[in-house]
């Protein structure tokens, strides 16, 4: 798949009923890709294992990504999937994943793309591999869930990154999202405010009132309409009486907190986490 349709695998780890793959495509040919690698491998998978059939339930899952803010986080996030899963005690013992051959544990094979991962941490080989260790290694005592910061099931990155994604749809990314999250039945803005409001024990009414003091369920509100409803920033400010720049100001500092701190982002993902109406 690497070397037919010119992808870059930066990060991978096959799970026991799925896989995560986080790659670069230069082509924009995403579909074709991953067309071609689940039936080789359910092919391979079926001689194997003398089956017949489907081995794959629907279509792949597409998050497309800031590179320069996320891509290392998450790489980090995918080989700690079996930890995660209770399946082992340290990421180096699950042979199934990149992490041995980016850590050089294991020689890389031709198809793993780790010169973009490890020159992160450092110029020389061997002093990148133990960043890059250490590095994996903080991240099993953070509780950090990238996809709390997902917008609208599709994209993760800054607000604009999100604004030039949303720029391109319908143009050449269109081909890269399944077709069921290029519409995804998200829920509206009165909807997402209105379940913030009911998870801080608050009122619609008192969410869009304007106040002086810090209001934690008026910020998570604003960032759940953007995020998850998807709604713009314009209709954002008129809803909640703040100007263009005030709402994204809000909204990055919610995403900053999520990423640092604890307390808060287990709040936010309880009350987020509860059936949204649509």
């Amino acid at each position: 798949m690497v070397e037919q349709y010119q992808v870059r695998c930066h990060a991978w780890v096959l799970m026991n009923n799925h896989y995560h793959l986080l790659l670069e495509t230069p082509q924009a040919n995403l579909s074709q890709a991953l067309r071609h690698l689940n039936g080789v491998y359910t092919q391979a998978f079926n001689r194997r294992h003398r089956r017949v059939g489907h081995l794959f339930q629907g279509r792949f899952k597409a998050i497309v990504i800031e590179k320069d803010v996320y891509l290392l986080e998450l790489c980090r996030y995918v080989v700690l999937n079996p930890l995660r899963a209770k399946m082992v005690k340290r990421p180096g013992a699950w042979r199934w994943s990149s992490y041995r051959a980016t850590t050089g544990e294991d020689e890389a094979p031709p198809w793993l793309t780790v010169d973009w991962v490890l020159g992160q941490f450092a110029r020389t080989r061997q002093r990148a591999h133990a960043e890059y260790q250490h590095f994996v290694a903080e991240g099993q005592s953070r509780r950090v869930t990238p996809w709390l910061q997902v917008h609208g099931q599709i994209y993760l990155g800054s607000e604009e990154f999100l604004q030039q994604q949303q720029q391109r749809v319908g143009q050449d990314l269109r081909a890269e999202i399944p077709q069921e999250q290029q519409q995804p039945g998200r829920p509206t803005l009165v909807g997402i405010v209105t379940q913030v409001a009911r998870g801080y024990g608050q009122s619609e009414t008192e969410l869009r009132r304007f106040t002086r003091r810090p209001n934690e369920a008026r910020r998570v509100a604003m960032y759940a309409a953007r995020r998850i409803a998807g709604s713009d920033l314009q209709t954002i400010g008129a809803y909640f009486g703040l100007g263009y720049t005030g709402v994204s100001r809000r909204i990055q500092a919610v995403a900053t907190a999520l990423q640092h701190d604890g307390k808060f982002r287990a709040r936010v993902k309880q009350v987020l986490d509860a059936k949204v109406k649509t």
